[in-house]
């Protein structure tokens, strides 16, 4: 039985695991909040997480886990922390099992969810999965969810009839931070600054290789006069050196030195990020920060950035997208992009955010 919306005191949102996947959730966040003013909301998700959610002022709590789900041990902990916060509500973004098993152990009273991977049982709210999913983005699947709980509480739903707002805010003094994190590292003030993310950390089939990346980052330092700053995390390192190793210019290395907070700070400074279909893409997109992604096993109708700022370089053969993590062949859905290609696409989005930077300052 579906609680009344008064009822419901206390929330608690099972956030997704991987960065990409969390910043597509924002505008299922945000419409939380509208369809539950009143509810304390707290999002449980992973220890980076706070990297993009803290201070977020459409969630009033973090309760960040390590748990594993996957082992009985965790997910009896897990149950019990829920337990010792009185949730009245559970929403559960993760399609998996265990989330949804974690909430029922836990006595949560409303358990939302998509009723997959034989968990219905364990849900009171089941939602069918959309005939729609994989045709559009995922921001209206997570969206999606939480409009099918506001017609369950209200009668109906307004998520429809809104704009997704998927955007991030970073503080003035984050930015003044990453700022002097710049500077620490080598970069020079007033340049154009274009950010570089060549990694991938959970796919290596994303990755474009690192010799055209050293030539876009070149193409811009030589032609634009671009300052190039290497961004990414510490597993990644490895290819942030090799582009390094190829570039004729020298350019600033934060890969593996920031965390996902400073990282979103660092690409709000930022005038362009140029990076395979990977999380900085969308904290870029979020901070509003122009974005140059380059697609090749993923499917951008699905994954691509959620803004208008963003631009998705893609040349797909008849295997793509294949959604594999490792290409079996000869990665053609890559290799046929070229540098030339990627840097025509930049100087594009760089032209057009100057433009519009300037119509900004006019007004």
């Amino acid at each position: 039985m579906t609680p009344r919306p008064e009822k419901i005191e206390r929330v608690v949102v099972r956030g997704v695991n991987w960065v990409g996947d969390a910043v597509m959730t924002v505008p299922a966040l945000r419409a939380l909040r509208r369809a539950l003013p009143g509810a304390r909301v707290t999002l449980a998700t992973r220890p980076w997480a706070e990297g993009i959610f803290a201070g977020a002022d459409f969630i009033d709590d973090l309760l960040v886990t390590r748990n594993d789900l996957s082992k009985p041990a965790a997910l009896f902990r897990e149950a019990r922390e829920w337990r010792a916060r009185r949730f009245d509500l559970a929403l559960l973004f993760p399609n998996s099992f265990a989330p949804a098993l974690a909430a029922a152990l836990a006595g949560v009273p409303a358990r939302v969810g998509y009723a997959t991977q034989g968990r219905s049982a364990l849900l009171t709210e089941r939602v069918p999965v959309p005939v729609w999913r994989g045709t559009r983005h995922e921001v209206f699947y997570y969206l999606n969810l939480v409009a099918e709980l506001e017609r369950r509480l209200y009668g109906s739903s307004s998520v429809e009839t809104r704009e997704p707002d998927a955007e991030l805010r970073v503080t003035d003094s984050r930015l003044r931070e990453a700022g002097a994190l710049l500077r620490e590292h080598g970069a020079r003030p007033g340049r154009t600054l274009v950010a570089v993310c060549p990694g991938s950390t959970n796919s290596r089939a994303k990755r474009w290789p690192a010799e055209r990346f050293a030539a876009v980052a070149d193409l811009l330092h030589e032609k634009v006069g671009a300052e190039i700053v290497l961004v990414g995390a510490a597993e990644e390192l490895d290819i942030s050196l090799e582009v390094g190793r190829h570039m004729r210019a020298r350019p600033v290395v934060l890969t593996g030195k920031t965390d996902l907070a400073q990282t979103a700070a660092v690409l709000k400074a930022a005038d362009l990020l140029v990076t395979n279909d990977t999380g900085p893409a969308h904290v870029a997109a979020a901070v509003g920060c122009p974005v140059v992604v380059i697609f090749g096993p993923t499917n951008p109708v699905t994954t691509r950035p959620y803004s208008t700022t963003a631009e998705v370089v893609r040349r797909p053969p008849d295997c793509a997208p294949c959604m594999l993590r490792d290409c079996p062949i000869d990665h053609r859905c890559m290799t046929a992009i070229t540098p030339e290609e990627v840097f025509g696409h930049a100087a594009r989005a760089l032209e057009l955010g100057q433009r519009v930077e300037k119509v900004e300052v006019a007004r």
